[in-house]
């Protein structure tokens, strides 16, 4: 029950809210000399949670489009100059919305607050779920099988998005979180 439960809350990572944008860090090996990655290879983690076929492609093929148009070439042998792997996860948090009606007179600057007064005010509160996914990339230098870089995109997700927006946001996602691939030499 619990890797089923696992298994649908990542598959809401492809849902994405627009009312949030992503957050996106990364860091990478200074002593790597990125210049000389030309090919990758897909490989997986170990001990890594795993998400269905479909959620799994999706990822896989907005990661292949964007290393593209860094000028690497996907390869399905071991003499790939990368090793790349992903994990993905859904988080939840609890949002606490309160109102206050606060009608009248009394304390307060503007509602008598020198001269006192009688008021009323009635205050309501609403609790919700926000569920935060997150997806992080590492890239593998397979001469010494060391990890080179590593970003991490979060953000909220929306799990009621159409498959098509989940889609864009996804490719939208994995674009700023490899906006930043290949770091600049300083």
């Amino acid at each position: 029950m619990k890797k089923l439960v696992l298994l649908s809350a990542v598959g809401l990572l492809l849902a994405t809210a627009s009312a949030f944008g992503q957050d996106v860090r990364y860091n990478f090996d200074k002593n790597a000399d990125f210049s000389k990655f030309k090919t990758y290879k897909w490989v997986t983690l170990k001990d890594a949670a795993t998400v269905n076929d479909l959620v799994n492609k999706q990822i896989m093929d907005a990661v292949d489009a964007e290393l593209a148009t860094k000028g690497l070439t996907k390869i399905t042998d071991d003499s790939a100059n990368l090793y790349v792997a992903y994990q993905a996860g859904i988080g939840q948090e609890k949002q606490f919305t309160s109102f206050s009606s606060d009608w009248g007179y009394g304390g307060g600057w503007y509602r008598g607050g020198w001269y006192g007064g009688p008021g009323m005010s009635t205050t309501t509160g609403q609790t919700s779920t926000i569920y935060v996914g997150q997806l992080a990339l590492d890239m593998y230098d397979s001469s010494n099988k060391d990890l080179a870089w590593r970003g991490v995109a979060s953000k909220t997700i929306d799990p009621k998005a159409k498959p098509e927006k989940q889609q864009k946001n996804l490719a939208k996602a994995v674009k700023k979180l490899l906006k930043n691939y290949p770091p600049q030499p300083k």
